[in-house]
């Protein structure tokens, strides 16, 4: 045992390291992808336990992954460090490969895992200031669970002093009745630790090296082990298969939709609004049933999106409608409308009210302010200037089966149904074209542009036929 006793306040001061334990197969998440990748709510879970720990604005972050992770790279914010553990042998091994970067350094070290995103930074401060509160050695942090399942029991001594921690698998039956679990969030005095660390051995079911086991090495030495009882449940929800994923997920979308709420959207129904981590929404914005919002994107304020809307990397301004429709990576410009049943694509972007009617699509496109694409219509690789009309039934064809061409559309133009513009062609201001047209060429400025065969009247023709198909019915 170390003979000096620091007081809280010298404490405080010391400096704080973050090792996360992120190397772990998650074999019961039969998958490819590392489990500490898996999204919820539109980010890797690890991600969400790298801003938890930035909170603290730790000295150093060490992340502790697999050989084969290096997709985690990505995630790492700045001044962090990844090492490998090579040899996947347990929660101890992973804090000492965690350990190698730390030499030297003189602190406490917290310990998180990867898998765990549900733990804010609001609680690891607590964390923290329990450990420097308590003057302890060694933190543990710990939860009362009605089914402690799989999870490490806490065991105390009468005046509820720790004295040790047994994973489910080692427990005995009264042992396995405990209902207090060990979390698995630690902080430990860094000197301490590393004196520690070469003393673990395998001595258990799975013949691993338990970082628990680094706690009964504190004990057994008089070091003080503080335990951090948490009430709150949630963050002791790790991520362990798809079932465990999607409960997490569901619990981070509706504190999601929470906040949105608290800061003035309307959710008309959150049980079916789905909302990834980051998307914006702005004050009094009405967001309908079936709708999900996805990637970066931001809607402005007075908003009403949905029934039933998918929007991907879309920038929406003030005061649009979206109804019922699929856009990605597109921007709706102030007071637009769009749908039902429209696709923008990516590179489509709507000026100040504009209009993006009901079956139609558009692609890698610019619709000018106040122009409109009303219905049953596909756009794409096209300028549309301002104040233009386009008629239902309206195509670009902008694929020759090789290569894409434009098509430009002046302002203040009157498109008729059911016209094909075969690009590259370029349509002059305040031109007409006739509905049912196939323009190849350009139409200048004012001009009316006509393609199509003239009509021709044939008088008498039905009744001639009836006669033809009475006379072939009446032949022998």
């Amino acid at each position: 045992m170390s003979a000096d006793k620091p007081t809280p306040s010298s404490r405080a001061s010391r400096p704080l390291a973050v090792i996360v334990m992120a190397a772990g197969l998650g074999t019961r998440m039969k998958s490819e992808l590392p489990k500490v990748l898996h999204p919820i709510c539109g980010r890797p879970l690890l991600a969400y336990v790298l801003d938890a720990a930035a909170s603290l604005a730790p000295a150093r972050v060490v992340v502790v992954t697999g050989a084969e992770h290096d997709e985690v790279e990505a995630l790492l914010p700045p001044g962090a460090e990844r090492v490998v553990q090579a040899e996947r042998l347990g929660s101890g091994d992973a804090v000492r490969v965690g350990m190698g970067p730390l030499a030297g350094f003189e602190g406490d070290v917290m310990v998180l895992n990867g898998d765990v995103p549900l733990a804010g930074g609001e609680l690891l401060a607590a964390l923290r200031r329990h450990h420097v509160d308590n003057t302890a050695r060694a933190t543990i942090t710990t939860v009362v669970l009605a089914d402690p399942a799989h999870y490490g029991r806490v065991l105390r001594d009468g005046n509820g002093n720790v004295t040790g921690i047994v994973e489910a698998r080692d427990a005995s039956p009264g042992e396995l009745a405990v209902r207090e679990i060990n979390v698995g969030f630690y902080v430990f005095d860094a000197a301490e630790l590393r004196r520690f660390l070469p003393t673990m051995t395998a001595d258990n079911a799975q013949g691993e090296y338990y970082l628990t086991e680094l706690v009964h090495r504190f004990l057994h030495e008089g070091d003080r082990v503080a335990a951090f009882l948490t009430a709150d449940i949630e963050a002791s929800m790790g991520v362990n298969s798809r079932v465990e994923l999607a409960e997490v997920t569901a619990i981070m979308r509706a504190r999601i939709l929470k906040r949105l709420m608290l800061d003035g959207v309307t959710i008309e129904d959150p049980s079916s609004t789905y909302v990834d981590w980051g998307v914006v929404v702005g004050r009094d914005t009405v967001v309908r049933p079936q709708t999900m919002l996805s990637g970066a994107t931001t809607i402005g304020a007075g908003c009403t999106v949905g029934p039933g809307c998918l929007l991907s990397d879309v920038e929406v301004d003030d005061g649009a409608t979206i109804v019922s429709s699929h856009l990605v990576g597109c921007r709706v410009g102030p007071g637009c409308t769009v749908g039902p049943f429209t696709h923008l694509r990516p590179g489509t972007e709507l000026a100040a009210g504009a209009k993006a009617g009901s079956y139609v699509e558009i692609k890698a496109s610019r619709v000018g302010r106040g122009s409109k694409v009303p219905h049953l219509s596909y756009v794409g690789d096209t300028t549309i200037g301002e104040d233009t009309n386009i008629g239902a039934g309206t195509i670009t064809a902008n694929y020759d089966g090789e290569h894409k061409y434009p098509t430009r559309i002046g302002d203040d133009v009157k498109v008729g149904s059911d016209t094909v513009f075969v690009a590259p062609v370029t349509i002059g201001d305040g031109a007409y074209i006739g509905a049912g047209s196939t323009i190849t060429k350009d139409v200048p400025d004012g001009a009316l542009g006509v393609a199509r065969g003239r009509q021709e009247n044939v008088e008498g023709y039905a009744a001639r036929r009836r006669a033809r198909r009475r006379d072939r019915a009446e032949e022998p």
